[in-house]
């Protein structure tokens, strides 16, 4: 070494060092060859959420430049090794997602309307959907020679306007005032104009009576309608919503107390048909068919048992997805089940990661716009929770049959039940912490009885009343259904009605989410002792989600709404009179579960009919706010003089130029441009619903129409 040249032994030792490093990376890779294949579902969901999280084309083409580039860059690494392939399937799949949801978007889905507008509107019913618990119906509907208005609306109508004569194919006429989708009102927000967008839905509103029906419906209401009627007559108070929603997937029967009871307990996921109730129905039907098989010695012996009854199975899992509506939910679940149904057949191990993947790979092919759901991620992150823990040798070990005595078994199998219920919470609280800004955190324990009771209670004596019913001898078990569901609520407003059900945090930002959820996927995914890397992203984002500080002010996206955090952790509304959905929006936003004050009884609050100044104390400093309450003129010296006093303005209106606080001025104009705003004064920062610049083809065109009306 003494006589080498310093360069050459540098370069040598470079080498050495890589060649190691690389021989590492396809060692370990070797290990989890099994694994790899998982990884192909999310490489392509990177690109479909990439696509939602830029704003426009250029920056959506820009990623797939960048995408192929780097896969082209992978060509480039040595041959025949995994890592090489890797990187270059992971290249093209994010571009592929990227282009899938693009396309789709292009082809599919239904501009909205630019404003807002009355209309004498004439169309022809697709759906009828009831919604007893606020007495009124949803009507889908196709509007006829009226090419300027999208081609479909959903419009609500009263209970007490309907008429027998209204459903699917009648036609219909009656005046409205349609709006486009509603976008989110706040940052974190639900978005209800992505999802309308796809499917196909252009506008929403309230009808006017009276309802004139031009040509009655020919037909009858389908059979969930039929089905979903029936169980409301056959049953009465609370539970009637309930199994109503457990047979037909229908929850507008539920009152809103009881939906709430369900959503804190951690049991809202009973009554949307997913996975569980496709699952219990298609391991009845195979049950039934395996012991009406075996009762024939004939066909015990000769006939393959297991494949007639897993296509029987699948039969009634495909009705069942049908007879609900088809939802993507339920498709997804359905499609699940018919892949694990499958392996049973072939006499493989079914239920599998793999088995998963599968799934999440057609469902993102089949609906790419799914990705961005709570329910996908739900759905899926809770069965890939349950599979990995299944899939622990330790767990399997632990949770493996044995001769023992009968508490022990019973205490087992309660200690498998709490610790698979943790491991789903644990899956979830980000997700319902990023959708919903709470997260259950007693579910696991009223899963324990609640998932039993569901699934070999209550579900078997639904159907039974129902098919009892055929011969008109269903009342015995229908009262004991109800007696059944009397026990689920009341489990549920147990268990939510504590003060620990739920923890409550303000919106998070989507970087603390993508960072979870793919430290989640990394340590469920892998399997070697480099699984544990993720727990680092996962930290991470729970020390966001800590440090994570409410928004001092919150604006919805009209500028008529707007609520401040006060000294004592409290919140003050402008408005007295909004209404439950604002009051909701605001607090979910913030994460605030108290009841909300009224700003102008704040001492420093300065309120006439027409303005609120209010003073904040944030960040060693002493903001000053103003906030118009009314349209009404306001005299053109005083209100510079006050523009000037601000540091921020809020306003529904357009303000004038002439109108300068020290900071920050939210008009009309610019809540056009970005939606609803959380402000956090202590660091400066402005959380907004969309970036200026967003041009995904949900958003309305306002800018331009406002423009042209100021010139």
């Amino acid at each position: 070494m003494a006589f080498e040249s310093p360069q050459t032994s540098v370069r040598e030792k470079g080498k050495a060092w890589r060649q190691a490093l690389a021989f590492s990376l396809e060692q370990w890779l070797e290990k989890e060859r099994e694994q790899i294949p998982l990884w192909v579902p999310v490489g392509l969901g990177i690109g479909i959420a990439t696509w939602f999280a830029l704003p426009h084309r250029w920056a959506w083409l820009a990623f797939c430049c960048v995408t192929l580039a780097l896969a082209s860059a992978a060509v480039l690494l040595p041959t025949g090794g995994r890592a090489r392939r890797m990187a270059v399937s992971a290249g093209i799949l994010a571009c592929l997602g990227c282009l899938l949801i693009w396309g789709k978007s292009a082809l599919v889905g239904e501009p909205p309307l630019q404003r807002a507008t009355f209309a004498v509107l004439t169309g022809e019913v697709r759906s009828v959907s009831p919604v007893p618990s606020k007495d009124m119906v949803r009507l889908l509907l196709r509007p006829v020679g009226a090419p300027e208005l999208p081609s479909l609306v959903r419009v609500n109508v009263r209970e007490a306007d309907m008429s027998p004569a209204i459903d699917r194919g009648a036609t219909v006429r009656f005046r409205v005032r349609l709006m486009p989708p509603a976008p989110p009102s706040l940052p974190g927000g639900y978005d209800f104009a992505a999802r309308a967008y796809f499917q196909g839905i252009g506008a929403t509103g309230r009808a006017l009576p009276p309802i004139a029906v031009i040509a009655p419906a020919t037909g009858g209401p389908d059979m969930r309608n039929r089905l979903f009627s029936h169980i409301l007559d056959r049953l009465e108070g609370p539970a009637e919503g309930i199994a109503a929603a457990l047979a037909t997937g229908d929850q507008g029967a539920i009152a809103e107390d009881d939906a709430e009871a369900m959503r804190r307990s951690g049991l809202a996921h009973l009554l949307s048909i997913s996975g569980l109730h496709v699952t219990a129905l298609i391991g009845a039907v195979i049950f039934l068919l395996m012991r009406t098989m075996a009762i024939s010695r004939r066909a015990a012996l000769n006939w393959p048992l297991m494949l007639i009854a897993a296509t029987g199975g699948a039969l009634a899992g495909i009705g069942y997805t049908l007879l609900t509506g088809a939802e993507v939910p339920t498709v997804r679940s359905c499609i699940a089940a018919l892949l694990v149904l499958g392996g049973l057949a072939l006499g493989r191990d079914a239920i599998t990661l793999r088995l998963v993947a599968t799934g999440a790979l057609i469902v993102l092919c089949l609906w790419p716009e799914a990705l961005v759901g709570p329910s996908f991620q739900m759905s899926f992150g809770a069965v890939i929770a349950i599979i990995a823990l299944s899939e622990h040798p330790r767990f399997r070990a632990f949770a493996a049959a044995r001769d023992e005595n009968g508490w022990r078994k019973f205490g087992r199998s309660v200690a498998v039940l709490l610790m698979t219920g943790f491991a789903v919470e644990l899956m979830l609280a980000p997700i319902a912490f990023f959708h919903f800004h709470k997260a259950g955190m007693l579910g696991a324990f009223a899963n324990i009885i609640a998932i039993p009771l569901t699934t070999f209670v209550v579900m078997p004596l639904e159907a039974l009343a129902l098919l009892l019913d055929l011969l008109g001898l269903g009342a015995p078990a229908w009262w004991a259904t109800g007696k059944a569901l009397d026990f689920l609520l009341l489990i549920a407003h147990g268990v939510g009605g504590s003060p620990m059900a739920v923890a409550l945090g303000p919106a998070l930002p989507n970087w603390v989410f993508a960072v979870m959820v793919m430290g989640g996927l990394w340590c469920l995914l892998w399997r070697s002792a480099w699984r544990w890397l993720g727990l680092a992203p996962v930290g991470i984002g729970l020390l966001a989600i800590l440090l994570n500080p409410p928004p001092d002010i919150l604006i919805t996206g009209d500028g008529r709404h707007v609520a401040l955090r006060t000294e004592g952790d409290g919140m003050a509304l402008l408005r007295d009179r909004a209404g439950e959905y604002v009051r909701d929006a605001l607090t979910e936003s913030a994460g605030y579960d108290g009841t909300l004050e009224s700003l102008a009884s704040l001492p420093q609050a300065r309120c006439s009919a027409d303005l609120c100044s209010v003073l904040l104390d944030r960040g060693g400093r002493s903001w000053r706010l103003l906030v118009t309450r009314s349209r009404m003129f306001v005299e053109r010296k005083a209100f510079m003089r006050d523009c000037q006093w601000a540091d921020i303005v809020v306003s529904d209106r357009r303000l004038p130029r002439w109108c300068r606080p020290r900071w920050l001025k939210v008009d009309r104009s610019m809540l056009a441009a970005t939606g609803g705003l959380a402000i956090n004064l202590e660091n400066g920062t402005i959380r907004s619903v969309h970036s200026p610049h967003d041009a995904h083809p949900w958003m309305p065109r306002r800018g331009r129409t406002d423009q042209s009306r100021s010139r």
